[in-house]
C-alpha cells in the first residue's frame, strides 16, 4: 500500500462534484419522472438534419474539417457567426470566439481575468455549473439581491462599492435556475454601472430563443459604451448540447486573453461541429426550428404551472415568459433536501434550491425542469410532489 498522501490543488478545497450530477446518478433507474435537469426534449433534437448537413459539410470541405483548426475558430463559422449574434444583439460586436459549449466561455473569462482572491458578484440563486467553474479560479463569490423581476441594480452598485468586484455574473434571460428575466431598464442600468465603475459583466444567455410569451428584451451588451459587457451565447438549447458549440463575444483584448487560454485546454472547438452549425445559420434553419420547440415547450411549461396552482397554500412560485425552468419556495418548515428521497422512492425527482444558492441555506426552495418530460408525465409528477408537500406540511 503506498503510504504517501496525495496533495490535491488548494482550488478544489471548497469544490465538490456538481449536486446534479450527483442527483442524475439517484434517478438513473426506469420509470423515473425527472424535472431535474436542464436537457433539451429528445423531440426537440434535430437528428436528421445534422446527418444530412454533416455529410454536406464533409462532402465540400472534409480534408479541412478533419486537420487540425485554427484556436479562432472554422473560418467560415466565424463569419456566420459574428453576422448571427451581431443580429442577435442589435450591436456590432469587436470580436467573437467560438468555443466547446458557453460553459468553457466562463471557464476561459475566468482564466483571463480571475486570480485568487478576486471578487466576483453573483446574483443569487444562480447557475450551479458556473459557481463551480468561478470557486475552482478561487474567486470570492459575493451574492446580490434579487426580487420577483431579478437582480437588483442598487444593491448591485452597493456591492460594488464595498467589495470592488472584477467580475459580475448574470444570466438575464428566463435565468438558470428561477426562470426571471431582467427589465430592459434594469439590464441599461447594469451596462451603466458596468462602465462607470470598469467591471467586467459576463451575460450568459443560453435560454433567450426559448420565449413562449411576451416580447424580447435587449441584451445587457447592447447598452454597453465602453466594452466592458462579454456576452456568452449557446446552441445547446435550440439545436443540440451534444455538439457543444458556444460563443463569447465582446471586447477584442478579452476575447485575444481567452484565445491565448483555449489553446492550452482543447487546442480548438471540433470543426465539424462548428461547420454543422454554420449550416442552420446560412441554410436559415433556426428560425422554424426554434419556433416548433418553443412550441412544444410553451405547452408544457403551461402544464406545469397549471399544477403548480393547484400546490398546498404556502407554496409560491415564478411564472417565467420561457425558458426551461420554474422556481418554487415552499413553506420554511420543509427541507426539500430531505424530501427529495421521498419523492424519488415515488419515481419524481428535482433539484433543491440550496445547490444554487452562493450563500448556502434556502432549503425550502426547488428547481422543476418542464422540458424534458411528457405532459402526461408533468401531471402525474406534480401531482406526487403535491402530495408530498402536503404530508410535510
Amino acid at each position: 500500500m503506498d503510504i504517501h498522501e496525495i496533495h490535491f490543488a488548494h482550488r478544489f478545497d471548497n469544490v465538490s462534484g456538481s449536486a446534479i450530477r450527483e442527483i442524475f446518478k439517484v434517478i438513473a433507474q426506469p420509470g423515473m419522472i425527472s424535472f431535474a435537469g436542464g436537457n433539451p426534449s429528445p423531440a426537440a433534437l434535430p437528428d436528421r438534419t445534422v446527418s444530412d448537413l454533416a455529410r454536406q459539410v464533409l462532402e465540400k470541405d472534409g480534408k479541412a474539417i478533419l486537420q487540425y483548426g485554427a484556436t479562432e475558430g472554422y473560418a467560415p463559422f466565424l463569419e456566420s457567426l459574428k453576422a448571427y449574434a451581431e443580429s442577435q444583439l442589435g450591436v456590432q460586436i469587436p470580436a467573437i470566439l467560438p468555443v466547446t459549449g458557453s460553459t468553457q466561455a466562463m471557464d476561459l473569462l475566468c482564466k483571463a481575468m480571475i486570480d485568487p482572491g478576486d471578487t466576483i458578484l453573483v446574483e443569487n440563486p444562480s447557475f450551479l455549473g458556473n459557481i463551480q467553474c468561478m470557486k475552482l479560479y478561487q474567486a470570492n463569490l459575493i451574492p446580490v439581491d434579487s426580487d420577483d423581476s431579478g437582480l437588483i441594480p442598487s444593491d448591485l452598485e452597493a456591492k460594488i462599492r464595498q467589495y470592488h468586484p472584477k467580475m459580475l455574473y448574470t444570466i438575464p434571460t428566463f435565468q438558470n435556475p428561477t426562470g426571471k428575466t431582467l427589465p430592459e431598464d434594469r439590464r441599461r442600468a447594469i451596462a451603466e454601472l458596468s462602465n462607470q465603475y470598469g467591471v467586467v459583466v459576463a451575460e450568459d444567455d443560453p435560454y433567450r430563443d426559448l420565449r413562449y410569451t411576451g416580447n424580447q428584451i435587449p441584451s445587457i451588451k447592447s447598452f454597453d459604451q465602453n466594452g466592458w459587457v462579454m456576452f456568452l451565447g449557446s446552441f445547446s438549447k435550440i439545436i443540440s448540447p451534444g455538439l457543444r458549440v458556444g460563443y463569447i463575444a465582446g471586447n477584442a483584448d478579452i476575447i485575444r486573453k481567452c484565445t491565448v487560454g483555449k489553446q492550452s485546454t482543447d487546442v480548438h472547438t471540433s470543426n465539424l461541429n462548428q461547420a454543422i452549425v454554420d449550416q442552420f445559420i446560412r441554410k436559415n434553419l433556426l428560425p422554424d426550428h426554434i419556433r416548433q420547440i418553443c412550441l412544444e415547450y410553451g405547452s408544457k411549461m403551461r402544464a406545469m404551472l397549471k399544477c403548480l396552482n393547484d400546490f398546498p397554500d404556502g407554496v409560491h412560485f415564478t411564472h417565467p415568459e420561457g425558458g426551461l425552468f420554474i422556481w418554487a419556495e415552499l413553506p420554511q418548515s420543509i427541507d426539500a433536501v430531505n424530501m427529495l428521497s421521498k419523492a424519488v422512492m415515488q419515481k419524481v425527482a428535482y433539484v433543491p434550491g440550496t445547490y444554487f444558492c452562493v450563500d448556502g441555506g434556502h432549503l425550502n426552495t426547488i428547481r422543476l425542469n418542464f422540458s424534458n418530460s411528457t405532459l402526461e408525465q408533468i401531471e402525474y409528477g406534480m401531482n406526487v410532489l403535491s402530495k408530498i408537500i402536503q404530508s410535510e406540511m
